[in-house]
């Protein structure tokens, strides 16, 4: 089975607490704090790694957890930080927030790398809370937790060429015939269950059983004859280096056989139509033994238009396949001058016999982007890591949720839990900080009483509003 979409938990590593600790030395009477700060906690990258093809890694693991940061020690020693965890994935990886389906980055280039779940901060040691009038203090933050979250992980496969049309026209033959890849290949419609990719060495030896160059395969025009506005046989295009010295080796995916209403989720080819999406040239391949090829040309088209308008202005070669078949050879004409009149390049081969591969060869060769345009640049403009400023401003609301009254806001949440409610200091300054941001007030307008519950973030306080009164 092809995983192209999974989805995984991510857990950053919490940051270190804190140390409340003193000098005590000989002949320092009165030393003062030293406790030194928590480490940072470990965060989760996703980057991309050229060798995978699939999310196949995740389809059994799907939760991952950072390292926590070390704790702060005595003489201002910082607890080390936690290493990061780093997921590879394959190129044209889309990532998204699960819960809101925001999109969180578009990973292409090789190497490239996205943070998912960022590492808690250390949290301070008593050291910074010293002051004129407090020389001694006993708190000291806890760390900060990690983030945490589900993301989607959908995968529309980088290739240069896709290879588009009904189940059984052929795609994996020609692939075959194209490249060094070896698909599963059968004569019954849904044979391929997943892309397989191959790569087509432009400037390469034609693969045996093709029709040299200057020998057109049978039903083509003949050497010293080019069609109207091509090149004769043997003779590179205005502009274009000869195919021996063409040094591009383009990537071409075989995409599993669409049908009708595939657009709609119907059929196996459905889920790989977003496959198509990153590819420079499309390929539509169409069964010439077939009952009506215009009809199966027109099939496809319409599902193309219906996923995504903009697959229909890529670059596209209609090939009619199966030219060793006399059906196919008869309905040839009639398809080569439907095709012409909508303005599209179309020829007839036959992938079986390996007839008429060095005109697609060729055909392909102009349709690309030369290697002076780099081919193997991305080109997909949506291929981004989105940067997002964390706004830690000091808003909040509080809403009444199963029973109890819950605080949400960056700021107080994350003092929540960098609080440690054992020592009585730091309830203290998380008293006077509820206060500061104005969350007691709006708390007791919501009719908050003795002994309630009061939850924020993850932390759940029981409300004493007693020994507030004196402040």
């Amino acid at each position: 089975m092809f995983f192209d979409k999974v989805r995984i938990f991510v857990n950053a590593g919490n940051g270190g607490d804190g140390a409340a600790t003193f000098r005590r030395e000989a002949h320092v009477p009165l030393g003062g704090p030293d406790g030194g700060d928590g480490g940072r906690g470990g965060s989760i990258y996703l980057v991309v790694d050229p060798g995978e093809t699939s999310l196949r890694d995740y389809r059994q693991t799907h939760h991952f957890k950072g390292q926590p940061g070390g704790r702060g020690s005595d003489q201002k020693k910082h607890g080390k930080a936690g290493d990061d965890r780093t997921l590879k994935v394959p190129p044209g990886t889309g990532v998204f927030d699960d819960a809101t389906g925001e999109l969180i980055g578009d990973l292409v280039a090789t190497d490239q790398t996205l943070m998912v779940a960022r590492g808690g901060r250390g949290g301070l040691g008593n050291v910074h809370f010293a002051t004129s009038t407090h020389q001694a203090p006993k708190h000291a933050q806890m760390g900060e937790p990690g983030e945490e979250r589900w993301v989607r992980l959908e995968l529309r496969l980088i290739a240069d060429i896709g290879l588009v049309g009904l189940p059984n026209a052929g795609k994996s033959t020609l692939l075959a015939a194209l490249t060094a890849a070896r698909p599963k290949i059968a004569d019954y419609p849904f044979t391929t269950l997943e892309p397989n990719l191959g790569v087509l060495d432009l400037g390469g030896e034609a693969p045996a059983g093709e029709a040299p160059a200057g020998e057109a395969p049978a039903g083509e025009a003949p050497a010293g004859e080019a069609p109207a506005g091509e090149a004769p046989a043997g003779e590179a295009p205005a502009g274009e280096a000869p195919a021996a010295e063409d040094t591009r080796r383009p990537t071409i995916a075989d995409v599993p056989g669409l049908i009708e209403g595939a657009s709609s989720g119907a059929g196996l080819g459905h889920a790989f139509l977003r496959h198509v999406e990153r590819t420079r040239v499309l390929v539509h391949i169409v069964d010439g033994a077939d009952r009506d090829p215009n009809w199966s040309f027109n099939v496809i088209r319409d599902e193309l238009a219906a996923h995504d308008p903009a697959l229909l202005e890529k670059p596209m070669l209609v090939v009619l396949n199966k030219m060793d078949r006399p059906e196919a050879a008869e309905a040839w004409p009639a398809f080569r001058d439907a095709r012409m009149a909508e303005g599209l390049n179309v020829i007839a081969i036959s992938a079986e016999a390996r007839t008429g591969l060095v005109e697609i060869r060729a055909k392909l060769a102009s349709l690309l982007p030369s290697a002076a345009e780099e081919l193997e640049a991305p080109q997909d403009p949506a291929a981004v890591v989105i940067h997002r400023i964390e706004a830690l401003g000091d808003s909040f609301r509080v809403t009444r949720e199963d029973g109890m009254l819950v605080v949400r806001g960056k700021r107080i949440e994350r003092i929540a839990a960098q609080t440690n409610f054992e020592v009585e200091e730091s309830a203290e300054r998380f008293q006077h900080d509820l206060i500061k941001l104005g969350v007691d007030q709006e708390l007791r307008r919501q009719g908050v009483t003795s002994g309630e519950t009061v939850r924020i973030g993850s932390i759940e306080l029981e409300w004493e509003p007693e020994s507030w009164d004196d402040r």
